[in-house]
């Protein structure tokens, strides 16, 4: 195909895009992409490839992944919420929360009422509002990362978004946004807004009941930041009347049988994953504290399973490119966001991934 076919037939918007980019980590120790360093404990591996042995890969697997879902009410405790607030509450599932994240973009799609999220916020926000085309409104955070609540209520009336996405933790800073703002933006909405708990494991917020008692929110979760990265399993909740809609986007049998197998699986056993995600935050605590020891930089506090720094000598390109030539991958956020200048995020990993980190983060100093 010639390329003047290709300029006629793809949009520009989507041509002057760049592909998400996922670097090699061959050789390296990976520490870019908030995943859980651990594996499951050696007994339950055994089990849970007994399990997936008695799959029939050759048939199509349940397409509204029903044992599943229900383990995910049962684990939520869905039914409690329900009664208490007088509010029935379903529950979406997408391959992974990206592709939630397309079906309701997809599902609100217009060209005058746009996207809005603050900013630095999740990549994929703005990228999806170009995929389905519609306008993106970033609204900058304050300096410590905090909402500035009364910009984002005016930004809110004057461009009237059709959807809001609001990721408590937030990602890439890590820190939690007041509940007072958030159900000030609720209030202030007259489209959707989408709470983005993908961290939810390395908090004490919890914000499931806010979709109960409020007709325009729904709440994102994922298993990948529990350990389970490679199901890629993402999961709406919230109203039926919102989700049946959504699910209308939902391609067939979008939860293969082995991640559904592989999920009800640990979702039996996830008081050993909940144990993981404990030590992770207290090496978190550790990581930390020991980066507060460093001269050359800022680190602030999280509670997700990473940690942003900012490098106050070097530029945080050299620091990155100096700690991938030693072995260590973290992510580099220059040039992503204004408020996110010399910025590195580290992903928290086991002690002993984290002092060889440190160690190398301090010679690329």
């Amino acid at each position: 195909m010639s390329e003047t076919i290709i300029e006629q037939l793809i949009r520009p918007e989507i041509r002057a895009l760049k592909s998400y980019h996922v670097p090699d980590a061959s050789g390296l120790l990976k520490l870019d992409a908030m995943e859980n360093p651990h594996a499951w404990p050696g007994a339950l591996m055994s089990e849970w490839h007994e399990a997936l042995a008695k799959v029939e890969a050759n048939r199509y697997p349940d397409p509204s992944a029903s044992a599943l879902k229900a383990q995910l009410r049962t684990l939520m405790q869905l039914d409690k919420l329900e009664q208490e607030s007088g509010q029935n509450l379903d529950i979406l599932l997408g391959n992974g929360s990206d592709e939630i994240i397309q079906i309701i973009a997809m599902a609100l799609a217009n060209s005058e009422r746009g996207i809005m999220a603050p900013e630095p916020a999740f990549v994929m926000y703005g990228m999806i509002a170009k995929f389905v085309g519609m306008p993106y409104h970033g609204i900058d955070l304050n300096e410590d990362f905090s909402i500035d609540i009364d910009t984002f209520v005016e930004a809110v009336k004057a461009h009237d978004p059709a959807l809001i996405f609001l990721a408590v933790p937030n990602n890439p800073t890590g820190n939690v946004f007041e509940l007072a703002d958030i159900e000030q933006i609720i209030e202030a909405s007259n489209g959707l807004v989408v709470i983005d708990e993908a961290y939810l494991a390395f908090t004490e917020s919890d914000l499931l009941e806010l979709c109960a008692y409020h007709d325009n929110v729904v709440v994102m979760r994922t298993l990948s930041k529990v350990g389970l990265a490679g199901l890629r399993l993402g999961f709406l909740i919230g109203r039926p009347a919102w989700l049946s809609e959504f699910d209308k986007l939902r391609l067939p049998y979008n939860i293969n049988v082995l991640t559904q197998t592989s999920a009800e699986f640990a979702l039996q056993h996830y008081d050993a994953l909940v144990a993981q995600t404990r030590e992770l935050c207290e090496e978190r605590t550790r990581l930390f504290n020991a980066l507060m020891q460093i001269d050359a930089l800022e680190p602030y506090e999280s509670e997700a399973n990473f940690i942003l720094v900012r490098c106050t000598g070097k530029p945080a390109k050299e620091v990155f490119e100096a700690m991938k030539a030693s072995g260590v991958l973290v992510k580099c956020l220059e040039g992503a966001h204004p408020l996110l200048s010399s910025c590195l995020r580290l992903t928290v990993g086991t002690s002993e991934q984290n002092a060889q980190m440190l160690e190398v983060l301090r010679a690329s100093l």
